[in-house]
């Protein structure tokens, strides 16, 4: 909270004659307050080793919530800490829980979505409380200002939806659109296939160019793995393929959209790294697990075994929102062995998919914008992910485009 959100170097001392003898900002954390500093009363969650089924009273706290209430000394009416490291953590992640039909945590299950703070980065609101008490205390400390950012990802399950399929696959593609009367489609796949019309999930020269409009990087994600029951992308032995995963990395980040086997094996997992990291000649940064799925610890174990540095599957793929109660990268925290790990997470905010439920493209703006604003409100990062089928022309996906775009040009609006 205090080194990335608020930009404040932080050390610590349990010598209370050093921490007295301290006349610039400080603050305790402790049972009683010790001299003329913010005084914090703590909650038992960080002295616990270990996990237990903590009973959270969740109460309204100006325009957001807090929990773990705090007595009237203290300088907030609630253990900042302790609450910002449950939803950080994902504590609740790890205690037990209904999941969905692919084994995920669902967004009904999260405290967040049951007290309706899921779309709010709590953790950041708290932080600028913080921060507004600590300049009062201490009026001569300078905070440093940030700015509010947009990390666009790109994940790419499928580069194309009729080529490159290989001859077995296209012919059973024909004969289904054929035994199912889909004669739409399989004029559609006659011509992309003909040479006479592009591919509809081929919208990489889209967001090539609006790639070269931006400051930022995008961060695109493909998936290499072997196809599978769940996963129905392009072999890597087609060089044009290849060749997308080069262009594409020439303007953006590339980065490894992990098949869905591969969240469980780690020796998949690897093989998929490796691979990557041939086509794009550097060291792989990031990734994201097929369907947002995570189990954790274990998901997060393997990317930090594999030296992989950022990882972009936590969110909800039905719910717009704050899965882990931010909108500012964080390192994860390995619960079960008690140590903070190099893995930085970037928690997703808008999953295309997610939008799908607003009937009109009214709707869908308002709750892009919506969530948009909460972001700015704190200057923190915005991080939605869209697919590269959902530029194409297929009706379902329809105003997609301007969304887009409207999250690009947020970045560049007061």
């Amino acid at each position: 909270m205090c080194t990335r959100i608020l930009g404040v170097p932080v050390t610590f001392t349990t010598t209370i004659e050093d921490f007295i003898a301290h006349d610039s900002i400080k603050m305790s954390y402790t049972k009683q307050p010790l001299s003329n500093e913010v005084f914090i009363r703590s909650h038992e969650l960080l002295f616990e080793q270990g996990l237990s089924d903590i009973d959270i009273n969740v109460q309204d706290w100006d325009e957001t919530k807090c929990f773990f209430a705090t007595g009237e000394k203290s300088a907030l009416p609630f253990d900042i800490f302790a609450a910002s490291f449950y939803l950080l953590s994902r504590y609740e992640e790890y205690l037990p829980h209904v999941k969905d039909d692919y084994g995920r945590f669902t967004a009904s299950e999260s405290i967040a979505f049951k007290n309706n703070f899921l779309q709010q980065p709590v953790v950041d609101i708290w932080a600028y409380k913080l921060k507004a008490v600590l300049e009062e205390k201490f009026e001569d400390f300078k905070f440093t200002d940030r700015n509010y950012t947009v990390q666009p990802v790109i994940d790419v399950p499928r580069a194309y939806y009729f080529r490159k399929k290989g001859l077995l696959r296209t012919f059973g593609g024909v004969f289904n659109d054929l035994i199912r009367l889909r004669l739409g489609r399989l004029y559609q796949r006659a011509m992309v296939l003909s040479g006479f019309k592009r591919d509809p999930h081929d919208t990489f020269k889209w967001i090539i160019n609006k790639q070269k409009n931006c400051d930022f990087k995008f961060i695109v994600l493909f998936l290499i793995g072997d196809y599978s029951t769940y996963d129905k992308n392009i072999s890597i032995n087609k060089k044009e393929f290849v060749s997308l995963i080069k262009s594409v990395a020439d303007y953006s980040k590339v980065g490894l959209k992990a098949s869905y086997f591969a969240l469980d094996d780690i020796a998949i997992l690897k093989k998929e790294k490796k691979a990557m990291e041939s086509i794009i000649n550097y060291e792989l940064q990031a990734s994201r697990h097929s369907f947002s799925k995570l189990n954790l610890p274990k998901s997060y174990r393997h990317l930090v075994e594999l030296e992989i540095h950022q990882d972009f599957t936590m969110g909800y793929i039905k719910e717009l929102g704050f899965r882990a109660g931010t909108c500012t990268p964080f390192l994860f925290y390995d619960l079960d062995y008690e140590v903070q790990t190099p893995l930085q997470i970037h928690s997703f905010h808008c999953l295309d998919s997610a939008l799908l439920k607003y009937q009109s493209q009214l709707d869908k703006k308002e709750a892009l914008q919506r969530i948009i604003k909460q972001v700015k409100q704190v200057n923190g990062t915005f991080t939605p992910i869209f697919h590269n089928y959902s530029f194409s022309d297929d009706a379902l996906w329809n105003g997609y485009r301007e969304l887009f775009t409207l999250i690009l040009d947020s970045a560049n609006e007061d």
